[in-house]
């Protein structure tokens, strides 16, 4: 079982920077690829960026890309997500979520998400 908890959400101005993380508990949590993933209100849950369990690949939908960084510190069982250059299409809810075995980008191939955080980004 992982347990995960996001934090750092808020509300940001366009043009500025936001900084996620999500805290595992567990002890392996180097052994899982890690995702963000965001949901508008009335929009399916898309995803936005994922690295791999090593921290060495990553992958970003095409709308972050160039903006947000997905990062790792496995000894503090965190990942993060760096969101620069914010939008206000980037206001939503913010998911992360760890996959043992996909290094995907599709919802349904994360065992475990956290709870979310809200994310709005004013214009």
């Amino acid at each position: 079982q992982v347990q995960l908890v996001e934090s750092g959400g808020g509300l940001g101005q366009a043009g500025g920077s936001l900084r996620l993380a999500c805290t595992a508990s567990g002890r392996t949590f180097s052994s899982y690829h890690m995702g963000w993933f965001r949901q508008a209100p009335g929009k399916e849950r898309e995803f936005v960026a994922t690295i791999r369990w090593n921290g060495i690949n990553t992958y970003y939908v095409d709308s972050v890309k160039g903006r947000f960084i997905i990062s790792r510190d496995n000894a503090k069982n965190t990942v993060y997500l760096q969101m620069n250059s914010l939008k206000p299409e980037d206001t939503a809810v913010y998911y992360c979520a760890a996959d043992r075995y996909y290094f995907g980008t599709r919802a349904g191939e994360y065992d475990y998400w956290g709870q979310g955080t809200q994310v709005t980004v004013s214009s």
